[in-house]
């Protein structure tokens, strides 16, 4: 049978099994769902035949190792290729490969073991799988609202990553409270990412190495903070490693910690990203714009309104876009594909399509009087 679609990720297909009375069926359910969750980190789904095939998996019809193999014959003989902008390849065999990871006990804490991680998930999908980039690199991040973190500096990378484990190798968790053991280890795991020794991949490989060593200090997540919130494990990692002295912005580790207590305590603190984006701290108070008072933040609740009125299944990619655009033009200001173009950074052929797919959604609608090809959002 061959899938071409997609599955909506808003709702985990795992999520029935991590309640499961059966230990097997409900450790497998969590290492599925978070192996599909981690995906979202990079604005990936995995395809409708990964989730069955996993769920076959979880039920115990075939073994994991069966599993992969039906993914890896799945590529290997489908006619047509999935374009290069969805990557549902890359999600489903590294999602696979995640799994596996999970569901192994073997493990080193060391520098070694980490980047043999990177190597076992990306191996055929990226060139430089397990290898130490020997470039720097910036990205643009939409919670910072385009600035980029500081990542570790080329020449450094192997001497940082060493010295970063031999630290945590010689720290003694004895005697601290499970509150300064998370704020640690939410230290630890930030100062890992932010290094950045890969040139793609990064959080992905973070976060499996994290889940593995937080067993080795008798934490055994078993729920579905990081298939649910991954992207929000992301941006909170942005944040802890992140200052802007000029606009009073510094580097915290308070939203990770958040999910550190979710994710190890079962506690249920609010993970919005909204409230992870830099704005939340410029825009404390409102502003004048022509004698109207406008809640920034209250306009950001409005756009998720009409989201999730909408009931449109988008990408979390698309998701980020739409926000980026409503924060820039609201309901009110007209746009046309070159602007969209120049804020998002979107070739013409991925702008009009952008267009064209929200147009169809009901979240935009076309305006005349302002030239041909203008929208504004509708309320």
């Amino acid at each position: 049978m061959i899938y071409s679609g997609e599955m909506n990720m808003d709702k985990d297909p795992f999520k029935e099994y991590l309640r499961e009375s059966e230990p097997n069926k409900a450790t497998k359910g969590y290492v599925w769902s978070t192996a599909v969750g981690l995906q979202a980190v990079d604005g990936l789904k995995p395809s409708q035949y990964l989730i069955d095939t996993a769920i076959q998996n979880i039920e115990g019809k075939i073994t994991l190792k069966e599993a992969q193999s039906l993914i890896e014959s799945y590529y290997n003989e489908r006619p047509v290729r999935v374009s290069d902008n969805e990557r549902t390849e890359e999600a489903d065999k590294v999602s696979s490969r995640i799994a596996e990871l999970l569901s192994e006990t073997a493990f080193s804490f060391s520098p070694n073991e980490y980047i043999a991680i990177h190597r076992k998930l990306f191996r055929g999908i990226y060139k430089h799988a397990g290898k130490i980039r020997d470039y720097n690199i910036t990205k643009k991040e939409w919670v910072l609202d385009g600035a980029t973190v500081v990542y570790g500096s080329a020449s450094e990378l192997r001497a940082t990553l060493e010295y970063d484990f031999s630290q945590e190798k010689d720290f003694s968790y004895k005697g601290l409270s499970i509150e300064e053991s998370i704020h640690h280890l939410a230290l630890f795991v930030s100062r890992l990412w932010q290094i950045h020794i890969f040139g793609e991949g990064n959080t992905r490989t973070t976060a499996v190495f994290f889940i593995k060593y937080l067993r080795t200090l008798g934490f055994f997540a078993t729920n579905d903070i990081f298939a649910e919130n991954a992207w929000y494990f992301r941006n909170a990692l942005v944040r802890a490693n992140y200052t802007n002295l000029q606009k009073g912005i510094h580097e915290t580790t308070e939203y990770l910690e958040l999910f550190l207590r979710n994710l190890l305590l079962n506690e249920q603190n609010e993970l919005q990203n909204r409230n992870l984006h830099i704005s939340g701290l410029l825009n404390k108070e409102k502003v004048d714009i022509q004698g109207v008072k406008v809640d920034i933040q209250g306009a950001k609740v409005d756009i998720e309104s009409v989201l999730s009125g909408k009931g449109s299944n988008f990408s979390v990619k698309t998701t980020v876009h739409i926000h980026r655009l409503f924060e820039k033009f609201g309901f009110d200001e007209v746009f046309g594909r070159s602007a969209v173009m120049e804020l998002l950074e979107l070739k013409g052929s991925g702008a009009s399509k952008l267009l064209s797919n929200l147009v169809k959604a009901d979240i935009i609608e076309p305006v005349s009087g302002h030239g041909k090809g203008k929208y504004k959002f509708k309320k």
